[in-house]
């Protein structure tokens, strides 16, 4: 088999798990991908056209298996080519662009990523001088002479005007040297890559991921590591940043948080985490908690955001993966009421929403007591973004980041441990437990990656005059159970303590 840029990639990060693509995909292929990755590669493929402009009046490359083409338009030294093809006995791959550099006689190669360069650059860096360097030893192995080795990716510290500019908005970083240094390890590495994938045989045992974190697993990895539980030591509170741990764990055959044993090493949070699913007793600190509920004062707003990271800014003032606030769900408690009252606000137009969104926090927000959300950086940093866009109202959006208390602080203080939080603190698994009554299971949307692909096409006019209508209301309701939800929370904790 010819090992391609992709498969190589994926054998790098768990080897078995690349197997199973080249030879078992109704195993590799049977979750579906989530709404969210599926976000990733639609963004990654509105980058890569976008970029093309970077280079005007190319040729494209529609198939792909066209390598007879790509050798035919490198021989008449065709200016720019995108998406060429190139395959040799045991690698293939398609590159993004090629461009001829006249000053000398040599095609440059460009890499394009839907990254932004301010965000885990160190990280992300690596990654891609791995994924150009395979790029760059296929066309040497073809005797294709290259010139430079580029990455093109987003500008993170670029703000779009009135017009996209896309010379600002994408940054070209010169990354030869950074492949060059690594070229004879990449050689090794694919040869090893393609002789692993072509066995007929199945690898035996366990993948790689066995010794990770629960995030950081692979696609298949309950297929290959079935004496793995869903509810395992891989799921112990940052056990993924405590590797000896972890590895100690498996080697020794401990794969149930039930089996680990008391003398084991763990931090406080884990220990608590790991006590709670052995005893099976509930942990409440009822002055720590009685505590924090002292702090909240009334009428106490419970607010949630729902927004869209655009890759490509769409509005003015937004820089590349800004997030965009369309939506926002509020229940207001007045003392002495039994229920809260609701009120919320949905922007459904292909045009920037800041306005409208503030005006409407403005009209319905009090304008004194506290304002309860589930993880304050998020709706405290999306306040940040709006004051640097829209600076006339800093003064409204400082007085509400004030008075923002986050819910969420009880569980991960763990002031409230509970086995079936399973040592998360998404209020989608504090939620059934201390309110089994409410559930996102009954919702057409179920998770803010659906709530945002879902206004994304509503806003871009992709439904039906009646669709829209139908996901409107599925958004308002599923972002009114989010506030619903921190009530309903709340209310558990003040009747407890």
């Amino acid at each position: 088999m010819k090992l391609t840029k992709t498969d190589y990639l994926i054998y790098k990060d768990c080897a078995k798990n690349a197997w199973l693509k080249a030879h078992k995909p109704e195993i590799y292929f049977a979750k579906p991908l989530s709404v969210f990755d599926q976000g990733i590669i639609e963004t990654g493929n509105e980058v890569d056209v976008l970029a093309r402009d970077l280079f005007p009046g190319g040729v494209l490359i529609e198939d792909r298996d066209g390598s007879i083409e790509t050798e035919d338009l490198l021989k008449a030294e065709t200016p720019v080519i995108y998406q060429p093809v190139f395959e040799t006995n045991l690698y293939k791959v398609v590159c993004d662009i090629l461009v001829w550099n006249k000053n000398t006689n040599l095609y440059d190669l460009y890499e394009v990523k839907a990254s932004n360069s301010g965000e885990n650059k160190k990280a992300k860096d690596e990654l891609y001088s791995y994924d150009i360097a395979f790029q760059y030893l296929v066309l040497k192995e073809l005797g294709i002479a290259i010139g430079s080795l580029n990455l093109i990716r987003l500008n993170a510290e670029y703000v779009r005007g009135a017009e996209l500019n896309i010379r600002e908005l994408f940054s070209i970083e010169n990354f030869t040297e950074n492949v060059l240094e690594i070229t004879e390890t990449v050689a090794v590495e694919m040869k090893d890559a393609q002789e692993f994938l072509s066995q007929e045989k199945e690898p035996f045992g366990s993948c790689a991921c066995i010794t990770r974190g629960r995030s950081s697993h692979c696609t298949t990895f309950s297929y290959s590591n079935p004496q793995v539980p869903d509810y395992s030591v891989h799921d112990i509170s940052r056990i993924g940043q405590s590797k000896k741990k972890l590895a100690e764990l498996v080697d020794s055959g401990i794969f149930k948080i039930e089996d680990v044993p008391k003398e084991f090493e763990l931090s406080e949070k884990q220990r608590n985490q790991v006590d709670a699913t052995q005893s099976g007793r509930v942990f409440m600190d009822k002055g720590e908690i009685a505590n924090f509920l002292d702090a909240i004062s009334f009428p106490i707003s419970f607010l949630d955001y729902e927004t869209f990271a655009a890759g490509i800014p769409r509005f003015a003032g937004y820089s590349p993966f800004n997030q965009i606030p369309f939506q926002f769900s509020l229940h207001i408690l007045e003392e002495g009421q039994s229920e809260p009252s609701h009120a919320e606000f949905i922007f459904t137009e292909n045009k920037n929403p800041d306005e409208e969104f503030i005006l409407a926090l403005k009209k319905y927000l009090p304008e004194k007591g506290s304002v309860i959300v589930w993880y304050k950086s998020f709706e405290m940093g999306r306040n940040k973004d709006l004051i640097e866009r829209n600076p006339e109202h800093r003064d409204f959006l400082e007085n509400l980041n004030s008075r923002i208390i986050d819910l969420m602080d009880i569980f991960t203080n763990q002031h409230f441990i509970h086995a079936n939080f399973k040592g998360k603190t998404s209020i989608k698994y504090i939620l059934p437990v201390l309110a089994p009554e409410l559930s996102y299971k009954t919702l057409d949307i179920k998770e803010g990656a659906t709530a945002s692909n879902t206004w994304d096409k509503v806003a871009r006019g992709e439904y039906s005059k009646e669709e829209s209508l139908e996901k409107i209301e599925h958004l308002k309701t599923y972002c009114k159970l989010d506030t619903y939800a921190m009530y309903a929370i709340w209310k558990y904790l003040k009747e407890a303590v």
